[in-house]
């Protein structure tokens, strides 16, 4: 008997059933690519044809291996922020869509690092060992998410620790004009906080390669590098790598934050962020507005600077603290940007180019200088130190300039003159020389109490080391500050007691050095 032959529909099925599994196979390694063409190249921008599916912040690669960020989307082109050099860029070439935003590798592998914007290593300790990337926009945390600030960020730094108050999770703004000691603030900032538990990200944007390398050795140098990410686009880079530099630098924060951690994140500095924003804005036709810059100059600030935050316990309890950075002209803080960011901080802090010239450094001006959250961190020792001593200085300010008219002065004012100048020694500190909590407060609990009266004001500093020599006699109140107890005014006493004995120790060491 024969063997019965297949019937035709057993065939059809048998070969639609094969072409679908040669269909499938082929199939999955094969995608649809949009690709574009180049119309022109312009210093850090570029317009492209074609590209009718791409999204605005989309990354697209130019010529294969340059990238590139969709800026402007109009019926006739694409406008494009260049992030990688022109280099042999050229009409013609093709643009391909890549389908994601611009994203930056974060995780531990980044501290100790040197980077750009793109989260390419600029040192030479080859790749990051990171496996995970985050967009370098995201949305800020919403109100619920957010918890009061209320622990202290210690900058190490006399004046500003007493006087204008940092908490984890605020915005502080440090202004003033050139050279007058704005990127050392932010540094000596940083290097105060090893051992605190605080990590650092130090975003440099615009700044000449020789005043980055230095930022960078002085971090090596004070053994910073260990918990600190450097991210620098520099002013030989692209303006879109400047533009985008902080956003990259707060979404490795972020990272941190989201985990519990602390951050601090420093904008060196964002005047020029907001230039190369114009400098864009203007090369692709964006309509100009108040100074040149485009009208969204505000919301491109604020949408990176709302980013920081403490958030409550519930999500994690991390913060991400920002001091952004910006320069002055003239003194001059009504100017566009200066008005924007103060208004978009919690408080500045202001370097004055005059109290630099005299040799007041840091040269922080404590009239105009301000923090409106940062007293509620502030340790509790500081507050029988902090009011004294703000009130007595802007008296001695006031009454400073008053008595350059060599009108005759009272032995009242007289002595509150001679207090105002050795407050003003006693605020002044050397770089890269952080003091701790209780050597601030020995320090500025001595001078309001009039220890220093009887002192020249050469010798206010010699009296200064005499004191940090003797801190140990106050290790029981040190535990107590750090603590963030309030102290009696018995312990007060006490220590004051112990400063003076101190002094009168080493009274003739203090003359010879002022000899």
């Amino acid at each position: 008997m024969k063997p019965s032959q297949p019937s035709l529909d057993h065939l059809l099925e048998d070969t639609f059933s094969l072409l679908a599994s040669v269909r499938e196979k082929h199939t999955s390694s094969l995608r649809t690519q949009e690709v574009g063409t180049l119309c022109s190249v312009g210093q850090g921008i570029a317009r492209v044809d074609g590209l009718p599916g791409v999204q605005s912040e989309e990354l697209v690669t130019l010529g294969g291996d340059r990238l590139g960020l969709v800026f402007n989307l109009t019926p006739d082109e694409v406008g494009l922020i260049l992030l990688d050099p022109p280099r042999d860029l050229a009409a013609g070439d093709e643009v391909e869509r890549t389908h994601r935003v611009l994203d930056v590798p974060v995780g531990d592998s980044l501290l100790g690092r040197v980077t750009d914007a793109l989260g390419r290593p600029l040192d030479r300790h080859g790749p990051f060992q990171s496996f995970e990337r985050w967009p370098i926009e995201r949305p800020a945390p919403s109100i619920m998410d957010r918890a009061a600030v209320a622990t202290p960020l210690q900058t190490g730094i006399k004046v500003i620790d007493a006087l204008i108050p940092i908490g984890r999770g605020q915005r502080e703004l440090i202004l003033g004009d050139r050279q007058t000691g704005k990127t050392q603030l932010a540094i000596d900032t940083i290097i105060n906080q090893r051992g605190k538990g605080v990590l650092c990200i130090y975003c440099s944007i615009g700044q000449r390669r020789a005043a980055v390398a230095r930022a960078i050795q002085d971090l090596l140098t004070y053994r910073a590098m260990a918990y600190t990410t450097v991210l620098v686009a520099g002013g030989e880079d692209p303006p879109g790598m400047q533009y985008v530099a902080p956003y990259a630098a707060t979404a490795m924060a972020e990272y941190f934050m989201e985990r519990g951690a602390d951050v601090l994140v420093v904008y060196d500095d964002l005047t020029k962020h907001a230039r190369a924003y114009r400098e864009l804005s203007l090369l692709l036709r964006r309509p100009p507005g108040r100074e040149a810059f485009p009208g969204d100059i505000f919301y491109l600030h604020s949408r990176l600077l709302e980013r920081a935050t403490h958030l409550s316990e519930t999500r994690g309890g991390g913060s991400l603290t920002a001091l952004p950075i910006i320069e002055t002209e003239a003194q001059n803080l009504a100017a566009y940007i200066p008005t924007n960011l103060i208004s978009i901080t919690d408080g500045q802090i202001y370097l004055s180019p005059s109290l630099a010239h005299k040799g007041m450094l840091p040269a922080v001006d404590v009239g105009i200088s301000v923090s409106r959250v940062g007293g509620k961190a502030q340790l509790k020792a500081y507050r029988s130190v902090a009011t004294p001593l703000r009130l007595s200085y802007t008296q001695f300010e006031e009454l400073e300039t008053f008595a350059r008219f060599g009108t005759r002065l009272d032995e009242a004012t007289r002595r509150v003159l001679e207090r105002g100048r050795r407050v003003r020694e006693i605020l002044k500190q050397d770089p890269y020389k952080p003091q701790s909590v209780s050597e601030q407060i020995a320090s500025l609990l001595a001078v309001t109490n009039g220890l220093f009266d009887d002192l020249t004001p050469l010798e206010v500093h010699e009296a200064e080391k005499v004191i940090h020599h003797h801190e140990g006699d106050l290790d029981l109140l040190r535990k107590r500050i750090e603590a963030d107890e309030e102290l009696t005014p018995e312990e007060l006493a006490a220590c004051l007691q112990t400063i003076r004995k101190a002094l009168d120790k080493e009274s003739g060491q203090l003359h010879h050095a002022n000899a």
